[in-house]
């Protein structure tokens, strides 16, 4: 909740360009919120914009908006270069109590809050600083050539929980290391539309996947790829939260997996499927892994591998378990808590990454 207030939030853009709208959301707002001022720049060090870098946003030509309950609006379009894989900076000032914020809220990213309406300042005095993304669902930038849109689709292993925060070491920040600057007729776009703790079946952080799909890949502006990483929390809440009628069989799964396969098909996007890395005996979380967790889980893997469902198989569990006892990450890839990388585990799940995937 923001009130006389301005937000400074950096996010880095896989391909950059020189003219870039954004996207705000009160998806999940009962009440309508009032952006008081709305400005896009590159990002400086922390709460810094670079210097000359400033742009004021406005929104079918006015400075202020009100975003509706559960609604999104888009600004107009403004001029700005921004180099490929470099951080922007979105600085939003609210005149008035925002209410519950719509956020991403693992987003392994500082934001940062200050008083008054300082959205165009270069230096931003700090009051406090967040670690989630609220308001902001997008950042889309417009490219002299066309090019390929990949959304990476998942849980809290998309989403980069367990990497250092403020460093961009996410596995889908590290596959557009890879992908972005490579030489070739096609340009490239990575998207993370990963949300932490989402499941395919259920809610629980966030709307199921099966529900939150049109949304967060079929409504991106010209997706070719997407790739499907998800089930893990399917199989490991219903133990750890006590929710035996959310129990999920590996056909509930596949179901799932086979209903996103189509709806992508329809809008002539390609899907990538990735089998679930290993998910061993977690203490801090009991009840999330079980043997029959494990069994549904390799199972899931198998007809990944070999049902010719999707487009594409990308083998996750392969890079990450551990040979000495497969159902385990390694544990030079473990971020600690036995279900979510660290840095090496994601940069080795991006490295393993076949290009080829994507065409030439």
């Amino acid at each position: 909740m923001l009130s006389n207030e301005t937000i400074r939030e950096v996010a880095r853009v896989s391909l950059g360009g020189g003219r870039f709208r954004l996207r705000l959301t009160n998806a999940y707002g009962a009440k309508p919120v009032l952006i008081g001022s709305a400005h896009l720049a590159r990002a400086g060090v922390g709460p810094s914009i670079a210097a000359g870098s400033d742009r004021q946003l406005s929104f079918n030509g006015r400075a202020e908006v009100t975003i509706p309950a559960y609604a999104s609006i888009l600004s107009d379009p403004v001029d700005l270069a921004v180099p490929n894989l470099s951080e922007v900076a979105v600085s939003l000032y609210f005149p008035k109590t925002s209410g519950e914020a719509t956020s991403h809220f693992f987003g392994l990213q500082d934001a940062y809050v200050a008083h008054g309406a300082l959205a165009g300042e270069t230096e931003l005095p700090v009051s406090k600083t967040l670690t989630e993304r609220p308001f902001v669902s997008a950042i889309e930038v417009s490219t002299a050539k066309r090019a390929k849109v990949v959304v990476a689709f998942g849980d809290s292993i998309t989403d980069g929980f367990g990497s250092t925060p403020n460093a961009n070491h996410r596995w889908p920040d590290r596959l557009a290391d890879r992908l972005v600057p490579r030489k070739g007729s096609n340009y490239f776009a990575v998207v993370d539309a990963a949300i932490s703790g989402n499941r395919l079946l259920h809610d629980f952080i966030g709307p199921n996947a099966l529900s939150r799909f049109d949304r967060d890949v079929l409504s991106q502006p010209r997706v070719d790829y997407v790739i499907l990483l998800e089930g893990i929390d399917d199989l490991g809440f219903p133990g750890a939260r006590n929710l035996p009628d959310e129990e999920v069989s590996t056909e509930d799964i596949v179901f799932a997996y086979k209903q996103l396969i189509a709806r992508a098909h329809a809008h002539d996007i390609k899907v990538i499927g990735a089998t679930l890395p290993p998910f061993g005996p977690i203490p801090q979380r009991p009840g999330f892994y079980s043997e029959a967790a494990a069994t549904k889980r390799e199972a899931l893997n198998a007809w990944i591998r070999s049902s010719h469902a999707f487009d594409g198989v990308i083998d996750f569990d392969a890079v990450l378990r551990d040979p000495a006892h497969p159902d385990r990450m390694l544990p030079a890839y473990d971020s600690g808590d036995h279900l979510n990388p660290n840095d090496a585990g994601y940069q080795a799940m991006a490295d393993a990454i076949d290009l080829r995937l994507f065409g030439r």
